[in-house]
This record gives C-alpha cells, structure tokens and sequence, in this order.
C-alpha cells in the first residue's frame, strides 16, 4: 500500500485533466504524476531508503505537492513543517525528526543552517540551497511506480500546532490516510470535475489530507492560492472556477460580511468548514444568504482527518454529524467509564484512521489511549439519540468560575446570535474571588458599536447567571494559528502580558 498510487491512478484514468490550477495556469495530471516520478527517482539517486524522513518547509505550491508525492512514491515518510515557523521552533522540530533532506525557499536556509550535522540535513533542496528543485526534476526519470509499503508504515509526520504545549509529531500510516480521506471523498461526493480552492498551509491536516489528498484520490482539480485572501477568492469564486470552498469558520464570518455573496460564489456547489467548531448562527445565516449548507465534521491531526460527518441528506444545525464507516465513537467520563446518550464526556475514537502514534514520545503515547487503543480526543461532547454528536468544548477551554464548569463554546454561541458581533472568544481569566472570570472578547461588526448593557441583558436572559460573562473586551483582531482557528491560549497570555 501506498498513498502515492492515489496520484498514479488518476493519471492513468484521467490524464488529461487538470490536477493543479496556479496563477492561472495548469498542470495535468500526468504532468504531475511525472513531475513526482522524477523527483522520486531523483531522491532514489540521492540515497533516500524506505522509511527516510524527508521533510518539506515551504509556501503552498505545485513544486510542494510534487516533492511531497515524490517523497512517498521512493518509499520515504514527507514530514511536513509550517513555513511560518521561527529558526528556534524549526531548529527543534527539525532536530526531533532528523530529515535527510529538507525541501524549502531561500528565506529558511539561515534558520536551518545550525541543524545540519551527520544523517541529517544532507541536502537542502532550495533555489540558493544544495540543489535547486529543477536541477533535482533533471536527475530523475519520468518514468517509475510508487515502491510498495505496508499499510501500518508511516507516510507522513504532520506536527500539531502547539496551541497546548511543545507541538507533537504525528504518524500517519499509508492506511491512516486512505481510510480518511475515502471517506472524505465517499461523503462529500466528490468528483473528476470538481474543483476544489486550497488556500490552507499544506502542513496542516485539513489542507494536506481532507482537501490535497482527497482530491488527488477523486481525480479533481485544486485550485491553488498561496494564502488565503478574500478578494482574490471572490474573484475565483465569481468566475466559475470553484465548485467546493473549504474554510475555517473564522473566514466564512468575514464572507458574511460581503454584499451579494450568493452571486460572488458562482458554481460553487459544496461548502465545508473545519480546524474548530462552527457557531450554529454562522450556519444559519450562511444558509440564508446562499441556499447553501456550510457542512462539517469532526476529526484532528491524529485522526488523518474524518471521524464523524454532518450529512448531505439529513444536515442538522449545530451537529458535527455521525462517525462515518469504520470509526466507532464513545463518550466517557475522567475514569474511562462510557457514558449514555445525553450525557457530556471526552471523546474517544477506535479506527483505522487514528494515528500510529507520536514520534519519539512515549509518554504521549501512552497518554493518548485508553486500553491502549481508544484515542482520548480532549473534547468534550454528546451524542443525541440520532447518534450525532455535538462538541461542547476543548476540555483544556472549559472554565471553572464560582466551582461551576462553564463551556466557553455555549457562551460564545449565544454571542453569535446578537447582529453587532462579528467575531467573538470567551476565556477565564484569574480571579480572586470567583477563581476565573468568563471573559468575551469581541470583533464587533464593521461600524457596530458594542453596548456593554444591553449585551449583558441578552446573555442574562439565554444563560445561568454563573456563564454570563463578568467582562466584554472589543478588540480589532484575536490570535490565529497558521489554519484559522482562534488561539485562546495565546489570547490569554497576551492579555494577562498586559494586564
């Protein structure tokens, strides 16, 4: 088993049609597929085995997907590095997986120069590095088929974000992948003619599984941007060259705000949204506004993408859906015990497409399952009597105010229901006397002033009085990781640095 084959098939049956769409330009899919040959022969050349770790630092690009595919096709594992990171955060990722090659852009080559030494680094495949990426396309062969691997051998190292700690390698195995994204293409009825907008790091779980890969394996088209920019979307968008929009609910709060947004989205047909949970309002609204549903599902890096998804025939508002095949999903309290229907806990997963494990931290590992086998996810949710799952919060966001837990998610959805608030995080923050303070800040929408009363009013009248906020912060903008997603974390140190 190989992931890569994913890539050899739709060139075989689909040769002709576009895999890539850049600036204006395409690569087909035997372009594509022979672009990744040579760099998989190349690699071969260069003394790359099965099972080396070759690692890709870098914007999104063609030249990324190739070097990626091409990594997999020679038999080695694609660690894939934010190209955001800082020489100290890459100095440590790159020095706890030891790549033998790195693919990057010149901008990287000082950050990554102290962490060459013997078995790692030995090559830097960049403009002004070792080898440039079209000398490395000259070494190769054009023809070549991807190097069997066994299905629980690693693929691909995608490290977490690092929004609770030190980030975490994960391992996916070439049957971790599969099984996700079969089910990404399988529920999203995905299709050869689809084109998909990926505007999302390719480091990331859902730009380089759920979007890239799934993708690859249906035979469409990604039509790539190199970050994401709302101006040059709607222009995509607009000219019909989009059929699927993938973003992040951060970004569909700001397509909210677009003035004939139905029409701006042109053939675009399928609208997801994953990296965090979506306020049910945003759905509605988006609904109201584009006779289209925003679907979602659930999973996380260590999953390689879907656990559970909200369905095209029965969509339910609020819901991250039901496990999809092959995923079974339990609730269970702090001492493992599985819960009832109705009843709030952690959710833990048992399948396929759950991770290896992490990379060189057994500790994590061991952390991470109960029983050895069923992956403690961190959040908390509940299953209604339909078998859809709700996520009520990260257990590391839950506020404990007064003795009372509190859910920043509940609040922060309540907030999404009054027309002044644009965007919104609710934190605790240290008190003396209530041990946290349920803290809102907010992004009021453009030229929306916030009244504190009249806000205090609306939360008091929809929530106990211990989940109403003590406090409501306007701010202009709230941290994000690379992918979107709100970082609370982050929010919360900064503010106590300044308070």
């Amino acid at each position: 088993m190989n992931i890569a084959t994913n890539l050899e098939r739709s060139a075989f049956y689909f040769p002709n049609r576009p895999a890539l769409g850049e600036d204006m330009s395409e690569t087909s899919y035997a372009q594509l597929n022979d672009r990744a040959n040579r760099v998989a022969t190349a690699l071969i050349k260069m003394g790359i085995k099965p099972g080396d770790h070759v690692g890709l630092c870098s914007p999104n690009s063609g030249d990324w997907i190739a070097f990626y595919f091409g990594i997999l096709k020679a038999g080695g594992v694609a660690v894939t590095f934010s190209s955001l990171l800082k020489r100290d955060e890459l100095k440590l990722l790159v020095n706890h997986s030891r790549p033998k090659f790195l693919f990057t852009f010149d901008e990287k080559l000082d950050d990554l120069a102290a962490g060459r030494g013997t078995g790692c680094l030995e090559k830097v495949i960049s403009p002004s590095g070792d080898l440039d990426f079209r000398q490395l396309l000259k070494m190769g062969s054009a023809s070549f088929s991807a190097i069997d691997r066994d299905r629980s051998d690693t693929a691909a190292v995608l490290y977490t974000g690092g929004t609770t700690g030190i980030p975490k390698g994960v391992m996916l195995t070439h049957e971790n992948v599969n099984t996700a994204i079969q089910n990404v293409v399988f529920h999203e009825q995905s299709n050869e003619r689809d084109r998909a907008l990926l505007f999302l790091p390719l480091n990331h779980i859902f730009g380089q599984m759920h979007i890239m890969n799934a993708t690859i394996l249906s035979a469409g088209c990604l039509e790539m941007i190199p970050a994401f920019d709302i101006g040059r979307v709607l222009e995509l968008t607009e000219s019909g060259r989009v059929t699927k929009l993938f973003a992040v609910p951060t970004m569909y709060v700001r397509f909210l705000a677009v003035d004939e947004l139905k029409e701006k989205l042109g053939n675009v047909r399928y609208c997801f949204s994953a990296a965090a949970s979506m306020a049910a309002e945003v759905v509605r609204q988006w609904k109201e506004r584009t006779n289209l549903s925003i679907y979602e599902s659930y999973g996380m890096t260590e999953s390689a993408s879907m656990v559970t998804y909200n369905h095209c025939h029965r969509h339910v508002i609020g819901s991250v859906g039901t496990a999809v095949p092959g995923v079974e999903v339990q609730i269970r309290d702090e001492s493992g015990k599985q819960m009832d229907v109705g009843e709030r806990g952690e959710i833990c997963i048992r399948a396929r497409n759950i991770m290896k494990g992490y990379l060189n931290n057994p500790e994590a590992n061991e952390a991470a399952f109960w029983d050895g086998e069923w992956f403690r996810s961190g959040d908390v949710g509940v299953f209604d009597d339909n078998g859809y799952l709700f996520i009520v919060d990260r257990i590391k966001d839950m506020i404990i105010t007064g003795g009372e837990n509190v859910y920043s998610r509940e609040v922060e959805e309540i907030l999404y229901t009054r027309p002044e608030v644009q965007e919104c995080a609710v934190i605790g923050l240290p008190d003396k006397e209530w041990g946290e303070r349920v803290t809102a800040f907010i992004i009021p929408k453009p030229g929306e002033t916030l009244d504190k009363d009249r806000l205090n009013a609306h939360m008091k009248a929809h929530l106990s009085p211990f989940k109403v906020p003590k406090e409501y912060l306007t701010v202009s903008d709230l941290p994000r990781s690379p992918a979107g997603k709100i970082l609370k974390r982050t929010l919360k140190e900064e503010f106590l640095k300044q308070h």
